[in-house]
């Protein structure tokens, strides 16, 4: 999950001048934290704070606090748990969720710079200098908890990033060698071989890159991520980190511009990039230039069933590891739900009245919160 930030922190006692972060803590007995900075959450109300932690995140006003760093929480704010990780901003009053231990969607944001302006972007670039993001990162990491099942790489596009993604991806294998890395990236950096070559040499044990690719035909691939030449170079970027022994997923946002042709692309894979580790067939989520290209980009999943259906078919024959992300059960044929995953992250997943009773409701995986601008005309309770 990228940050959740929130207004309304409230200092009760002196307070530091810098924004700063921290995990929390919900027993005031100190942890054996080799030294890591810890804020103390607490929620009952108290006239004595135990000393020792780098804050104190009270539920409830409190009175004659006398530590520094104390703050009450904003009202509204998500609850937040033993081992969560925190960013105050004492300056602003703003408090900033980085990570939450209970989650299955905790994700690092390390840049929202991009050489791609695709048209259907759920977190539109921006150009300016964001290296604190990085800065923070590399704090946050030894703060997360190593029992983490995976953490994702997003931006913005990692690969502007250079040499620090490589330390990124060294500092999250040392800190975190169990946990599993999705990064996402267009590809373009992985095209310079050496760049591939020095990612691999890190050796992470459970890494994939995930790199979208959206048509066989260049034009058309260039046209979706408004980046003429980004076909050429996202193709030689997949190339090179498999060669180099990266694990690489391929994946496809369907929309106006991409299903029709599901089959030609699939075949294109099939025949040219057979050693890919896994491709992901994926609903349009409409966030960000996806709302703003709404009117061009929407397809009902009803219209495209058969060149998906076709899609999924060439590529399973072909022995290709092939998964539907982001596409509830009512809209897909039944032949095809084997093939369904609950992908949409906790945070963002929400059902629809339509949903009460349906028989698959367990299984699947829902809807986007934003799916509320525009829904198909066959969701309806699938029924025993």
């Amino acid at each position: 999950m990228p940050s959740l930030s929130m207004p309304g922190l409230r200092a009760l006692s002196a307070s530091s001048a810098r924004p700063f972060i921290g995990r929390i803590r919900e027993h005031p007995a100190p942890a054996a934290c080799g030294g890591a900075p810890e804020i103390l959450l607490v929620r009952p109300p108290t006239q004595s704070l135990p000393p020792g932690f780098r804050a104190y995140l009270l539920a409830e006003p409190s009175t004659g606090v006398s530590v520094p760093d104390a703050y009450v929480l904003p009202p509204g704010l998500q609850p937040l748990a033993e081992g969560d990780v925190v960013r105050v901003e004492p300056s602003t009053g703003r408090l900033s969720v980085l990570y939450r231990r209970a989650s299955l969607s905790n994700s690092l944001l390390v840049t929202e710079r991009c050489d791609n302006y695709c048209l259907m972007c759920s977190q539109p670039p921006r150009k300016q200098d964001d290296s604190w993001l990085l800065d923070e990162l590399m704090e946050l990491i030894p703060l997360i908890s190593p029992d983490t099942r995976e953490l994702g790489i997003t931006g913005g596009e990692p690969g502007l990033l250079g040499v620090r993604l490589l330390q990124l991806v060294e500092q999250l294998k040392m800190h975190l060698p169990g946990t599993a890395i999705h990064m996402l990236s267009n590809g373009r950096s992985f095209s310079e071989e050496d760049f591939a070559r020095r990612l691999a040499r890190i050796r992470h044990p459970d890494l994939m890159v995930g790199i979208p690719l959206y048509s066989d035909l260049p034009e058309e691939h260039d046209h979706v991520v408004q980046a003429r030449g980004a076909y050429d170079e996202t193709v030689r970027g997949i190339l090179n980190l498999k060669r180099s022994g990266v694990r690489v997923e391929l994946r496809v946002v369907i929309h106006a511009f991409t299903h029709e042709r599901l089959p030609e692309l699939a075949r294109f894979i099939a025949r040219n990039l057979l050693f890919v580790d896994h491709v992901a067939l994926m609903g349009l989520e409409l966030m960000g230039f996806a709302k703003t290209n709404l009117p061009r980009l929407w397809v009902d999943p009803l219209d495209y069933q058969e060149p998906l259906r076709e899609a999924v078919r060439v590529m399973n024959r072909a022995g290709l590891s092939t998964s539907l992300y982001n596409h509830p059960l009512c809209v897909l044929p039944a032949d095809l739900h084997a093939f369904a995953r609950k992908s949409i992250s906790d945070w963002k997943n929400v059902y629809f009245p339509e949903c009460e009773g349906c028989s698959l409701r367990e299984a699947c995986g829902g809807f986007f919160a934003s799916s509320a601008l525009k829904r198909s005309r066959g969701i309806a309770p699938v029924l025993p």
